[in-house]
């Protein structure tokens, strides 16, 4: 099938690849030129584990192709608007303008059957809005929501573990969820469970399981805020109750919290919709739910200062991780980078270090000091900080080894992510997250 997939960000570049890769034929349409030609060129603007082989897979088949012209999108079947929806600049609510630039940007190019189809995070009642605009061009409106893990997009869009499609009600929209079968078909003939249900449930089905998610994250993280003060283990306890097949051991790891472009600013959104529908004390918890997970980057930073005798000015600190998770190098709204600019901010010489991440977190935070290398990182520090769980710190990282490059062996771990047992062997003062 021809498809255009309208936005070539993080969505829309994993999703044209992926589509190219089960053997569509894809047009990846963005204003941005100079994204465009990195893409153009086989270059991922970004990094995500295999991205890099289907965009070049893709690319050499002739299935994949990119514009900044919206008139390549004429002829296509389904067009895909994956554009984002930052949060806006003015309070919590989502900031729409790319979706209602692509959606009139994409109407004198739609042709009568066409699937114009939303994969981008909006507020419940948006596609409502949005079909009465796309409706006169003969074209149907119907929402897919994307569900994507950053580190495992390629998989998770490939082989997805639902796919939920919003559709009008009548042939027309059941017309549309056949296409959308087609489009997937690999992953339903796979027994991947197809949910065809109305806009506004398609709609809230993203940010439901957002809201959720960082509502699981930011319990345990209260919970280790007790831990802290009675002596308790938080890990043991997310042990312990994750047994509960109603509860899961999934997204029960204490620590800094969460971030990224995703949870945060979809809670803020979600809570800033509910208060316009007149319904904000139903999802009031969330606030704390948002405060409880910036605690946790100030409790980091307090524990840093106690470490160095209640003044981090002048120490040298090694920071490892600036991106918000490991397999990504996406630094959005990252607990990591944010640290680190505190604990610079408190007067210390920071240096941070990460595999893939330096340079966005360079854009974004030009006054720290960055370093590729591990050990430039942690030579003279007198303090360690974990602060993004990736293997090369997790697994690799030999505590005799960095005991002999470091000025004092005293490491935080704002992960939970190392074995305190073998650090505190080595010689270290270890301090984890709502650990004794």
């Amino acid at each position: 099938m021809r498809m255009t997939v309208v936005g070539c960000g993080y969505l829309g570049a994993v999703h044209a690849a992926a589509m190219a890769s089960i053997g569509h034929e894809v047009v990846g349409i963005d204003v941005d030129e100079r994204k465009i030609e990195e893409l153009r060129q086989g270059r991922a603007p970004f990094f995500e584990p295999g991205l890099q082989e289907i965009l070049t897979a893709g690319l050499e088949s002739g299935r994949l192709s990119f514009s900044t012209d919206f008139a390549a999108a004429a002829g296509s079947r389904v067009h895909f608007i994956a554009v984002g929806t930052p949060q806006s600049a003015d309070g919590g609510a989502a900031d729409l303008r790319y979706v209602n630039a692509a959606i009139e940007a994409l109407l004198p190019h739609l042709a009568e059957g066409d699937i114009v189809a939303g994969k981008s995070t909006v507020p419940v009642g948006t596609a409502a809005g949005l079909a009465e605009i796309v409706a006169p061009s003969g074209a149907v409106l119907v929402w897919n929501p994307e569900f994507l893990r950053e580190g495992w997009a390629v998989e998770d869009t490939i082989h997805p573990d639902r796919l939920v499609v919003g559709v009008p009600a009548g042939e027309a929209g059941e017309a549309a969820a056949d296409v959308l079968r087609e489009v997937f078909r690999p992953a339903v003939e796979n027994d991947t469970p197809f949910i065809v249900t109305d806009y506004a449930t398609a709609e809230l089905v993203k940010v439901a399981a957002n809201a959720f998610l960082a509502t699981k994250i930011s319990f345990i993280n209260a919970m280790a805020e007790i831990a802290e003060v009675t002596g308790a283990d938080v890990v043991q306890l997310a042990d312990a109750i994750g047994h509960d097949a109603r509860i899961g051991r999934r997204f029960l790891g204490a620590g800094i919290g969460f971030g990224g472009g995703c949870l945060p600013k979809d809670i803020r959104a979600f809570s800033a919709r509910a208060e316009e529908l007149g319904r904000g004390e139903s999802v009031a918890f969330l606030r704390e739910v948002d405060a409880i997970n910036l605690r946790r980057r100030d409790r980091v930073v307090e524990l840093a200062a106690e470490a160095l005798g209640g003044d981090p000015a002048g120490k040298r600190i090694a920071v490892l991780g600036a991106s918000f998770k490991p397999h990504s190098d996406d630094v959005r709204d990252s607990p990591a980078l944010d640290i680190a600019a505190k604990l610079h901010e408190a007067g210390a010489d920071v240096v941070v270090t990460d595999p893939q991440a330096i340079e966005n977190a360079r854009r974004v935070r030009p006054e720290l000091s960055y370093s590729e290398s591990l050990d430039e990182t942690l030579a003279d520090a007198s303090l360690v900080i974990v602060v993004t769980e990736w293997d090369e710190y997790r697994r690799e990282l030999d505590p005799e080894r960095a005991g002999g490059l470091v000025q004092g062996r005293t490491v935080i771990d704002g992960r939970n992510c190392l074995d305190p047992a073998r650090w505190r062997a080595a010689g270290w003062t270890y301090t984890g997250m709502g650990r004794p």
